[in-house]
């Protein structure tokens, strides 16, 4: 579902991936996981469409991407909305930008969310901002969710539910789901998938269950091993 074929992407001062081939395939949640400047964001950016690669190619269901980005919905790491708005009309705005917008189930994810809709977004919290990032990422009905430290912000005491819950808004049958996140632990056992970069290169790819039951290691003890 997802192509990346000789990928290099330079940047004035940084080379921020060099070389990268990557396949990832629907009906599976992924996590892009390494430390900071790893070329994490930079991957998703790339996948979404925001940015293009300086050398190689990127295709998602072997269309070449764009920055129409029609067949992807990307949660940023940044935090940008119209402050004047409130939850629903923020809602209701996407609705009006995306044609794949599901506005019934924006409804559902945004009550498991407790996210009221009349609340102003200037006064919203940063967890809650982060809760209505992911209402409105999963809300789209494309084949490709790309989700930049989607628990970034949000109070470690609901992150477990949270996690939980994401899987119910995903539909594994056509789907395919890519998470970068610091917060590996938490997030591990929803994943189906590990991906782990580092200066811009990929040092290794597994399927988490047979880490778990070939290698009798967890992600973050895998992740110690391979990158020293």
């Amino acid at each position: 579902m997802i192509k990346l074929h000789e990928v290099t992407k330079r940047f004035i001062k940084k080379v921020a991936l060099m070389d990268v081939d990557l396949e990832l395939t629907k009906g599976k949640i992924i996590g892009l996981v390494g430390e900071n400047g790893s070329g994490k964001s930079t991957t998703l950016k790339l996948i979404a469409g925001l940015t293009h690669p300086t050398k190689g190619s990127i295709t998602v269901n072997g269309k070449k991407i764009s920055r129409i980005a029609n067949q992807v919905s990307y949660l940023s790491e940044l935090d940008e909305y119209y402050n004047f708005y409130n939850v629903g009309q923020t809602i209701d705005f996407y609705a009006s930008q995306f044609s794949d917008f599901n506005l019934e189930k924006a409804e559902e994810i945004r009550a498991f969310m407790n996210l009221d809709r009349g609340a102003k977004l200037k006064h919203l919290s940063k967890g809650n901002r982060g809760r209505l990032k992911i209402v409105l990422t999963l809300s789209r009905d494309v084949p490709v969710i790309l989700m930049d430290e989607p628990l970034s912000g949000l109070d470690p005491m609901v992150r477990d539910s949270i996690v939980k819950g994401l899987i119910s808004f995903i539909d594994l049958e056509r789907q395919v789901v890519l998470i970068t996140t610091h917060e590996i632990r938490e997030i591990e056992a929803i994943l189906d998938e590990v991906v782990l970069i580092k200066n811009g290169k990929i040092l290794g790819h597994k399927n988490v269950e047979q880490l778990r039951i070939e290698e009798n290691m967890g992600i973050v003890d895998w992740m110690k091993k391979i990158s020293g």
